[in-house]
């Protein structure tokens, strides 16, 4: 499964569980290459925004061998200091964990 294919899937059951959901996606430049438009500190943020309630979630997807990079860490790891948001790493070995997660 790849790793769009698998961020799909969590896009859906968000939304079937009533959460409001962001995700930018990379757009082609005009020199052929991929990238997302972000402006200030944007590199590395998470894949997906979700919001449902009072609840607020960060979520940076990963295929089964991805890793993080240094960007994604910072901001992993200040996302996590924040004592309001719920933050996680998600890889399709833990579909059982985001079950549980977007349907509480």
């Amino acid at each position: 499964m790849t790793e769009a294919q698998f961020m799909q899937q969590i896009i859906d059951l968000s939304r079937l569980y009533g959460w409001r959901v962001a995700h930018f996606r990379p757009a082609m430049t005009r020199s052929g290459r991929w990238a997302t438009p972000v402006q200030a500190d944007g590199a590395g943020f998470p894949d997906l925004c979700m919001v449902k309630r009072a609840r607020l979630i960060f979520a940076e997807i990963k295929s089964d061998k991805g890793k993080l990079s240094p960007e994604q860490e910072t901001w992993i790891t200040e996302l996590t200091n924040c004592m309001r948001c719920e933050v996680y790493i998600w890889k399709p070995e833990n579909w059982e964990e985001i079950v549980e997660v977007l349907t509480r």
